[in-house]
């Protein structure tokens, strides 16, 4: 299953060129980069690690390349994304978000039903990932197929 969060994220993979292109829109836009990598993609999981700090004064998207590929070399197996913030209505908002790596498998989710009172059902996504603890949900520790 491939995990479709942010902008392009229904595209094939973007390149480091593609990136770099993105990036210098941002930074043309004045929006700061932050690089954020995590092993639970999970789409209320908001908050991902983040990688170093938020690049406020960095305009050459070289240095935040260079950034991306430094997360991605620590965390091989992990989602890593690109945000783009715009604080121009005196607030950060992120304005772009971005994925720039993947796992190589993506185990994927399942759809857990519930049944309650008066004919009420609720759904609730499970992200298969979650099954294994931090650090080890992906690469080769498992087969990234999704359990029977």
């Amino acid at each position: 299953m491939r995990v479709t969060q942010g902008t392009f994220s229904f595209l094939p993979d973007l390149t480091d060129d593609e990136i770099t292109a993105q990036i210098r829109w941002a930074l043309d836009h004045d929006w700061p980069c932050a690089v954020e990598f995590t092993d639970d993609p999970h789409p209320r999981n908001t908050y991902w690690d983040m990688w170093g700090m938020p690049m406020f004064d960095l305009a050459d998207p070289a240095g935040v390349l260079a950034e991306i590929n430094a997360c991605r070399q620590a965390h091989p197996e992990h989602y890593v994304r690109v945000n783009a913030y715009d604080a121009s209505l005196g607030r950060q908002t992120v304005a772009l978000s971005f994925l720039v790596q993947r796992p190589a498998a993506e185990p994927g989710f399942r759809l857990d039903r519930t049944e309650g009172a008066d004919r009420r059902i609720g759904y609730t996504v499970h992200p298969y990932a979650t099954e294994r603890p931090a650090g080890s949900r992906y690469g080769a520790s498992g087969n990234g197929r999704a359990p029977h």
